[in-house]
Parts: C-alpha cells; sequence; structure tokens
C-alpha cells in the first residue's frame, strides 16, 4: 500500500508561480515512478508529469514543458512540482500517483495509488 498526500495549491495570479508537494508513505518511495495529473471541471483527467524511480528521467505534457519541473526527494519521501508562468487554462484539481508497474507513464491507469487532489486556481 502507498498513501499519498498532496498540498501546496492555492489562488494564483496568472505569470505566478506555486510549488506542489505530495507526501508518500508505505512502500519504499525510491521504488516507483511518480505522476503529477490533472482535471478541470468537465473534463477528463490529463497527464502532466511524470518521473521515474531508477534515473529520475522525466517526462512531460507539451501544455506545460519549460514551465513546470517535476523532482522528486527520496530522502523525504516527497514528490514535487514546481509551476511557474500559470496560466487559466492551468486552473485544475491536480493529483500526485504511484505507478509500480511500469508503463509508459502518461496514463491514468497505468498508476495503481492517487492522492486526494489538491485545488489550483490561476486567475486573469
Amino acid at each position: 500500500q502507498v498513501q499519498l498526500v498532496e498540498s501546496g495549491g492555492g489562488l494564483v495570479q496568472a505569470g505566478g508561480s506555486l510549488r506542489l508537494s505530495c507526501a508518500a508513505s508505505g512502500r519504499p518511495f525510491s521504488r516507483y515512478a511518480m505522476g503529477w495529473f490533472r482535471q478541470a471541471p468537465g473534463k477528463e483527467r490529463e497527464f502532466v508529469a511524470a518521473i521515474t524511480w531508477t534515473r529520475s528521467t522525466t517526462f512531460y505534457a507539451n501544455s506545460v514543458k519549460g514551465r513546470f519541473t517535476i523532482s522528486r526527494d527520496n530522502a523525504k519521501n516527497t514528490l514535487y512540482l514546481q509551476m511557474n508562468s500559470l496560466k487559466p487554462e492551468d486552473t485544475a484539481v491536480y493529483y500526485c500517483a504511484a505507478n509500480l508497474r511500469g508503463g509508459s507513464l502518461i496514463r491514468p491507469d497505468e498508476y495503481d495509488y492517487w492522492g486526494q487532489g489538491t485545488q489550483v486556481t490561476v486567475s486573469s
């Protein structure tokens, strides 16, 4: 079992920054890949970013590439998402998720455990 708790969401003006955190507990954090997804009202959950457990290789959705940075601190069992140059279209509930079985890391159905989500609202 893996428990995930997100924090760091909030209201920010367009062009601003936020850093999301995801605290993990349960299985050894350093042994599984992690991802961030988001879901806006009326839309499907979409991939934002992912990071592997082996070499911390990162992957990003085209819509956030160059603005968002995913990272992990295995000593602190914590995943981060640094979000810069935020846009109103980034408004969504952001979820962290744990992947224990590999794959492309960009599909929600590849993830085994999910956090409860944290709201990010970007005003124009």
